[in-house]
């Protein structure tokens, strides 16, 4: 589909002004209600603050750089001149939460110099929307600065009271953490060190990951991120626990003494902060995806939304496993040469995936555990070579498999562990996505478990965003999209290269299946869907329906009920949904399996109902092409009980309501099965009353008739 666009720009030059003396520099958001004050100190440092209905959000809040064998960019700055400009525009999602997105903002321009040697320019741009800032640096070119090696950006967020949050630590290389909710004040990130199922953790300071997300006593929100995070390392924001400050606090690498090396002229990514009245609106905002650049890879027809099944959640639950011909001998692993029998990407058990998937409304099947290297994949320090992207294990036949699948009208989506062993996957990464173009395949999920190779680098620093942007970059010349496992952040790159579909960067499913610490608790997803899901598309990998799973683990359970697994399809984004739990459940429970079989994964338009943050929230969803909607709904520990306005059904138009929702005595953990379903025609007068239960959800598909 083209994308469909207006544009409205206004662009007006203010004088040019060399003067020392200090001069306030303001954008207002297009509804009047944001407005961003910009200006120098004393010293000439720059700062800034942001007013909400004449109510200071961020006060002074100071901007600068540390280099490396180069003087700060911290103060004896003037402003040489500045610009301002107003924007609107239309554009479309080819794939996403709605189609038609509004990017309408006021943008500020401020051009510094400084005022001593050796008197370097530095650009900061604000861009003022009704929900909220962002801003970045410029390094424009000029004579007397070529190159910098940054060592710190210092970036403030000056809070102007003791905000309620919802946060992970700051951690260096992974977001797999449970989210913690405090107050600002009361932040503790280093707590973490070390946490149980979390080896892989580096968490050097009191810091946090973004989005971070707030409540204010006066019910205002806010949540800090980034966007469009290019050639750049991560932020992470330090907190300063006494004077309720943020400030930018980038990954680094052991491997240089500095974040970040750049040739000029370049920009940073974004720093953001979106602000609402409440919750819902967090979730409706698009300002992320809006401050990156629009389409730079073309036509991409060619993947399709879809749910898909696969070969993974059986690994986790111990049923079979991802290598071939791994056993214990003499107390430790080893490779025998042979097969075990518990393989299993096997072309059997794969093509019994196909089967289901075919007659489900299913239209992909991922395999995990189809090429050699798994008897080393982790925990080696010679992983490096060890992963072949291009030969399958003996009882794995690709061609059969692609042929059936073909056959059946069922893609099979491709994966790729890396084992964090970059190099590796560097000098195949052609070949690799070569094969996918040869069999058709256009998906692939890949991983990053483990500590980086080459050892010294985190997930999160320069070195490795350029190696998850690359991938996807080389992937959209093979026309294949990515889903990245152990990811840098999503930060609206999506909308520039629209084949990074998705990825996970939390705390998934599968901690459920053997966490130590009992797997993820009720109020796991109400907080993500207010704070990771804002930054965008979460490959949660959602129903499960063997909610105990005893006869594989009896220590683990998924902590929802069975309603809840399959609200998460329409409350938790992604443009591929997995249909995650074992053939054999989905085929003895065929009522709860409609909605999977009905449920959308591309939609025209999303209405956040209701919600607060970490407690609960509803999100109803109209699917393209059909017009008929669907919602889900989730709450945290405590039961809920709210009513439903169906007033964004269209007009003149009946539907009928399928509700799966929790029974009168369904509960998180003492009986999570228990599922009551009914259906009655409704329409855009109608009103229901929702009730969930402790750790419960309801699941509505609304279809036109």
């Amino acid at each position: 589909m083209k994308a469909l666009f207006t544009v409205f720009a206004f662009v007006m030059f203010l004088s040019c002004n060399t003067s020392e003396e200090k001069r306030e520099l303001k954008a207002v958001s297009p509804n009047g209600t944001i407005e961003v004050s910009f200006n120098l100190s004393e010293e000439g440092q720059p700062y800034y603050l942001v007013i909400r209905n004449n109510s200071t959000v961020i006060d002074t809040s100071f901007l600068g750089f540390e280099f490396k064998d180069a003087p700060a960019f911290e103060k004896n700055f003037i402003i040489k001149n500045s610009e301002t400009k107003t924007f609107t525009e239309t554009w479309q999602m080819p794939w996403g939460e709605q189609q038609d997105v509004v990017n309408n903002y006021r943008e500020l321009k401020v051009m510094l110099q400084e005022k001593v040697s050796p008197e370097r320019f530095l650009n900061i741009v604000y861009r003022v929307y009704d929900d909220g800032v962002g801003f970045r640096y410029e390094f424009p070119e000029q004579a007397r600065l070529k190159d910098v090696e940054i060592t710190e950006e210092h970036t403030q967020f000056n809070l102007t009271q003791d905000y309620k949050t919802f946060w992970i630590p700051g951690d260096w290389d992974i977001y797999e953490h449970l989210y913690s909710t405090s107050k600002l004040s009361e932040i503790d990130a280093l707590k973490y060190v070390g946490h149980v199922n979390l080896a892989q953790t580096y968490i050097p300071e009191n810091a946090v990951n973004t989005p971070v997300t707030m409540v204010g006593k006066d019910g205002l929100h806010l949540s800090f991120h980034e966007a469009a995070l290019i050639d750049y390392s991560g932020m992470t924001l330090k907190v300063d626990t006494e004077n309720l400050n943020l400030e930018s606090h980038l990954v680094g690498s052991e491997n240089a003494d500095y974040k970040v090396k750049r040739s000029l002229p370049f920009h940073t990514p974004w720093r953001t902060i979106q602000i609402a009245d409440n919750a819902p609106d967090l979730i409706e905002s698009n300002l992320i995806v809006n401050l990156n650049e629009p389409n730079k890879i073309g036509d991409v027809s060619w993947f399709k939304p879809m749910k898909y099944t696969g070969v993974w959640w059986e690994m986790h639950l111990g049923k079979s496993s991802w290598d071939y011909g791994m056993e214990m001998v003499d107390g430790e692993w080893a490779d025998t040469g042979k097969a075990h029998g518990r393989h299993g990407a096997t072309t059997e058990n794969v093509k019994r995936f196909i089967d289901f998937s075919a007659k489900n409304n299913i239209g992909g099947v991922l395999v995990e555990g189809w090429n050699t290297g798994w008897e080393r994949w982790i925990g080696f320090d010679d992983r490096e070579g060890v992963f072949d992207f291009v030969t399958t294990y003996p009882d794995y036949d690709i061609d059969e498999v692609v042929r059936y699948g073909k056959e059946k009208g069922v893609a099979i989506i491709m994966h790729h562990e890396t084992s964090a062993a970059t190099e590796t996957y560097e000098k195949q990464q052609d070949a690799a996505y070569a094969l996918m173009q040869k069999y058709d395949m256009h998906a692939v999920k890949s991983g990053y478990v483990g500590k980086i190779l080459p050892k010294g680098e985190y997930h999160h620093g320069q070195y490795m965003v350029n190696q998850y942007n690359n991938a996807a970059i080389n992937a959209a010349k093979y026309e294949v999209a990515v889903n990245a496992h152990e990811p840098i952040k999503a930060t609206g790159l999506r909308r520039t290269y629209p084949n990074v579909i998705s990825r996970e960067g939390l705390r998934g499913q599968e901690f459920n299946a053997w966490a130590e610490d009992g797997g993820n608790p009720p109020e796991h997803l109400p907080i993500v869907a207010f704070t990771r899901m804002l930054a965008g598309p979460i490959d949660f990998t959602p129903g499960i329906f063997n909610i105990k799973f005893n006869e594989y683990k009896t220590e683990n359970q998924v902590n929802t009920t069975l309603a809840q697994q399959l609200a998460l399809y329409v409350v938790i984004y992604s443009p591929i949904q997995m249909a995650a739990d074992l053939v054999e459940h989905y085929e003895a429970n065929p009522e709860p399996l409609q909605f999977i079989k009905d449920v959308g994964v591309d939609w025209e338009t999303t209405e956040v109902l209701n919600g607060e943050v970490g407690d609960y929230v509803t999100i109803a969803r109209k699917e393209r092409l059909t017009g008929n909607w669907f919602l889900g709904s989730i709450t945290d520990e405590n039961t809920r009980e709210f009513e439903i306005n169906f007033d964004f059904l269209d007009d003149n138009q009946e539907y009928t309501a399928t509700i799966y929702k929790d029974a009168e005595d369904a509960h998180w953990d003492k009986n999570p099965l228990a599922l009551d379903i009914e259906k009655t025609k409704i329409n855009s007068d109608s009103k229901i009353t929702l009730k969930l239960a402790e750790g419960g959800g309801c699941a509505i598909s609304i279809i036109k008739n």
